[in-house]
């Protein structure tokens, strides 16, 4: 018996909601979908359908191994994909999306080098400090921070990012440096708009989690220019490292609370399931996951 073909009837068994639509999905007899149907159960030992003369309906076991057949033949479809993606020149639109400093700094100097390196591939890029809709706004591919929320979308690992507190010289000098989180209730802060939903931020003491919170006096949604106003000395702010990087560098920004961080965010490329991948986000996704891993062990954003 042809184990994947088998699990491939049952798969089309189940999805037509009939033997015989299930052979004519395929091009194939009913008497032989009943015989695949059969040998395979009998391989199994196990009953993967209860039928009647009108209907059909998984079993237990049919429902878990449905699953796994599922899996299995989309792996395969993956591998297959993927190699031949390998020998294709990747041609045709993309569309992917990113936050925007983050974007703007690490991502579009890679995007340029794709498209210079394949000239049949257009991209739109969108810069957005928000989660974009997939479906809504063509999204290929996503640059995503922070534990995915939604189970349709697969994500290829990058790194992660540390979460900082920092404040301008200026304000420190004249509200003073906070030594323990509980303290910020009592300061100005600055916020990303959308990112610490509930006027409050998150840090860790003895590896517990401790919320505080917060007095926001300016809430922007560009993280470039909450940064800005966080340097020109309005108060406190979290933000991920890369955004303020620089200005610490030059003395603008000061790091402050460092042993209550929070962890760092993971990082992936996020994109819709497997079976909707064409070949040229397959290469794309692949090779930004590459690239931008060589960024991150370069930078040490955590």
């Amino acid at each position: 018996m042809d184990k994947l073909h088998a699990m491939n009837v049952f798969i089309k068994i189940v999805d037509t909601g009939s033997l015989t639509r299930a052979a004519e999905s395929i091009g194939s007899s009913l008497p032989t979908v009943v015989r695949i149907l059969a040998t395979l159960e009998e391989t199994l030992n196990v009953k993967l359908l209860r039928r009647t003369t009108r209907s059909i309906a998984l079993t237990d076991e049919g429902k878990n191994y449905l699953q796994r057949c599922r899996q299995i033949l989309a792996d395969i479809e993956e591998a297959e994909t993927e190699l031949s993606a390998q020998h294709q020149e990747p041609k045709g639109q993309l569309t992917i999306t990113a936050p925007s400093l983050f974007g703007q700094m690490h991502v579009n100097p890679l995007i340029v080098k794709f498209i210079q390196q394949h000239p049949q591939v257009d991209i739109d890029f969108l810069l957005a400090d928000r989660n974009v809709n997939f479906i809504e706004e063509g999204i290929d591919a996503a640059i995503r921070f922070g534990k995915l929320s939604d189970s349709s979308l697969i994500a290829l690992p990058i790194g992660h990012i540390r979460r900082v507190i920092c404040a301008s010289p200026k304000y420190l000098k004249k509200h003073g440096t906070a030594t323990h989180p509980k303290e910020l209730s009592e300061h100005s802060c600055i916020d990303i708009l959308g990112i610490n939903p509930g006027n409050h931020w998150h840090f860790y003491q003895n590896k517990k989690s401790l919320q505080v919170n917060i007095k926001t006096r300016y809430e922007c949604n560009q993280a470039a220019a909450t940064v800005a106003a966080c340097a020109d000395g309005i108060g406190y702010g979290m933000f991920h490292c890369y955004q303020v990087q620089v200005l610490v560098n030059e003395g603008k920004l000061k790091l402050v609370l460092e042993s209550f961080e929070p962890p760092p965010t993971p990082v992936n490329i996020v994109y819709p399931h497997r079976k909707l991948l064409s070949a040229r986000v397959h290469q794309f996704i692949h090779w930004m996951a590459d690239e931008l891993k060589k960024c991150f062990k370069v930078q040490q954003f955590d």
